[in-house]
């Protein structure tokens, strides 16, 4: 009997160590597969994004956080998986590759750090991103992660973060925010000043910033604007009475009509003033590029991209938009076009408003056009020309989905909303529809994410 206990004891002793074990190795695998989960970059990205709006960055700006740390994470995601993925290294204008990965770093762990810090490294409200990410960290240790595979995948991620921020420090960022203001000049036909605020001219000198692909900022300008013409036979002053008329319909009907919708979805004013007798409030929105983030959200999740693949799909739309606001702010700082607001309330009718608040800086070329163009062609390069998709980027700042056949459908119809709008005129919106699309095109011929050329961006699933 003795000896029968002793057995049972000896297998009921096993048996709990194998429970252990087991339960162990759970543990295990439950940190690695939320490390591994495409979600938490998404995450990672609408954090970011929920910053950039808390703190207010102007659009060519907020492109620039949301570049940076996108570059370093793919880069050590192309460490973990060297067969597949191309170093950026002659392919960003002065990047170097990042230092080598040690074999005993969690990747995922690793970039998402990266990625965070960088983040946190641009923006004014750092404690939102640092809470946020010891909090994941918290959550991934009672998932199993240890504090020594915690310590040297974060100090490998540090390593990478010093490296992407001695590269950023080449490209004038620095130097333009000692650079003057725009000084408003008399003549009609430039740029002043809008209602309701009367703000200066945002980023004047963002031509100046390097960029990543494209050869130069200049390299993609369009056709010369028309020529302010207040003459009612000129063609300029169609196109400004065309805003006029589309203006007034727009607004007949608030938000009734499918036109004064569309101009509402694609809003993405980062800063809207809205005065009641005395009081004045602020509302705040993703900007252009934040809403292309979230386009490219929805894509990774429809598509079923890994983790690897998600970031790869944001590498492309963050360089296109980086690029594309280069661009298109180096054609509205030289041309300097008057918007329509301020010719309309001289000339034509001063109680006339726009659907949107007029954004404080010049016309001519119309940066949701360029931008929003420029990413629907790097996500077309990743996902395909025949992906629909309904877009829900805008529901938490209280507007219904819209759907659409494809990215450039998409980037279509937030072009044409600047009209409806009655913040751009056509001439803005068609060029720079025209604008983006070259600088999208650039950007796909000239930055390869894959070893094999023949391969997908990202494999279908």
């Amino acid at each position: 009997m003795n000896r029968f206990n002793k057995w049972i004891g000896a297998w009921t002793t096993l048996l709990v160590v194998a429970l252990a074990l087991s339960s162990c190795a759970e543990q295990d695998l439950r940190y690695q597969s939320r490390l591994e989960d495409p979600e938490l970059f998404n995450a990672s990205m609408q954090q970011l994004t929920d910053v950039i709006v808390h703190d207010i960055f102007s659009p060519p700006v907020a492109s620039r956080i949301y570049v940076y740390p996108t570059v370093a994470a793919y880069s050590i995601m192309r460490q973990a998986y060297p067969d597949t993925y191309a170093s950026l290294e002659g392919q960003l204008s002065e990047f170097t590759e990042i230092p080598a990965m040690p074999e005993d770093v969690n990747p995922h762990l690793a970039a998402i750090h990266t990625f965070l810090r960088l983040g946190e490294n641009f923006i004014f409200s750092k404690k939102r991103m640092s809470d946020y990410r010891e909090n994941l960290y918290a959550e991934l240790r009672e998932m199993g992660l240890s504090d020594a595979e915690l310590e040297r995948s974060t100090a490998y991620g540090d390593l990478v973060v010093d490296h992407i921020k001695a590269w950023t420090l080449g490209d004038m960022y620095k130097e333009t925010r000692t650079y003057p203001k725009y000084s408003v000049r008399e003549a009609d036909r430039f740029w002043k000043p809008t209602p309701p605020d009367y703000m200066d001219g945002i980023e004047p000198h963002w031509q100046r910033i390097r960029p990543l692909v494209i050869p130069s900022a200049e390299a993609f300008n369009p056709i010369a604007p028309l020529e302010v013409n207040m003459d009612p036979d000129s063609p300029f002053y169609a196109q400004l009475m065309e805003v006029y008329e589309k203006g007034k319909k727009v607004t007949q009907k608030n938000n009734e009509n499918e036109e004064a919708q569309i101009a509402a979805f694609w809003d993405c004013n980062p800063y809207v003033s809205n005065y009641k007798g005395h009081a004045m409030f602020a509302t705040k929105k993703i900007t252009p590029g934040g809403h292309w983030i979230g386009i490219t959200k929805l894509a990774t999740e429809k598509a079923g991209s890994s983790f690897d693949e998600t970031v790869e799909a944001y590498l492309y739309v963050t360089v296109a938009l980086f690029d594309g606001f280069i661009s298109c702010w180096d054609t509205k700082w030289k041309t300097l076009v008057v918007r329509p607001e301020t010719l309309i309330h001289q000339y034509i009718d001063e109680a006339w408003r726009p659907k949107l608040q007029t954004p404080p800086f010049p016309e001519y070329t119309s940066g949701h056009s360029v931008i929003s163009r420029a990413a629907a062609f790097a996500l077309t390069k990743v996902y395909g020309d025949d992906f629909d998709f309904v877009d829900t980027t805008e529901e938490k700042y209280g507007l219904p989905v819209r759907s659409y056949t494809s990215f450039l459908h998409a980037s279509e119809e937030a072009a044409i909303s600047r009209l409806y709008g009655g913040i751009h005129y056509r001439m803005a919106i068609e060029n720079g529809v025209s604008q983006g699309e070259e600088v999208g095109k650039y950007v796909n011929a000239h930055l390869s994410t894959r070893l094999n050329e023949s391969q997908p961006a990202v494999a279908s699933k």
